[in-house]
């Protein structure tokens, strides 16, 4: 993630499963012009907003959204794109809960709001199932084309990046 970290300056991200905004808050600390985040968990969503609250050079919009309603659950940020995306340790979740068609669809939508970048981090304890996910990434976040992948560590499993040729 640092790769990504370092091309915040004057982007646009947009973090899906953001939790209390900790990696978002990241990206805005290294110049990222505008940061919106999303999850389902309400506290978090509440801290994040207040870590971002006195924040003066960064945009910023944190909302409680239920991914679990597809591409319908984006239309909250409107038509919005941004140059980086992020969806670290959530994938694999909500395969979980929804249906395949469901999930596909968010995955294409997020990939027609990603301008530049899209980054995955998959979980720590399934490679095969962190394999997997990827290859099907690779088809849904088409055009966008994966340039990175890296085991991170033990802890933190693989990362993926796609970018938009």
């Amino acid at each position: 993630m640092l790769d990504l970290t370092l091309r915040a300056k004057g982007a646009s991200v947009l973090d899906i499963g953001c939790n209390r905004g900790l990696v978002a808050f990241e990206f805005a600390n290294n110049g990222a012009r505008a940061v919106h985040g999303c999850d389902y968990y309400e506290p978090g969503i509440e801290t994040a907003r207040q870590l971002f609250a006195d924040l003066r050079n960064c945009e910023s919009r944190f909302e409680v959204v239920d991914l679990c309603e597809g591409a319908n659950a984006m239309k909250i940020f409107g038509n919005a794109r941004y140059d980086i995306v992020l969806m670290l340790a959530v994938y694999h979740k909500l395969k979980r809960v929804m249906e395949p068609v469901t999930l596909e669809g968010l995955i294409k939508a997020l990939a027609v709001r990603t301008i530049t970048w899209f980054a995955w981090r998959g979980t720590s304890d399934k490679p095969a199932e962190n394999d997997a996910e990827m290859r099907i990434l690779d088809r849904q976040l088409a055009p966008l084309k994966r340039v990175h992948t890296s085991f991170m560590s033990k802890t933190l499993g693989v990362a993926a990046i796609w970018e938009r040729p």
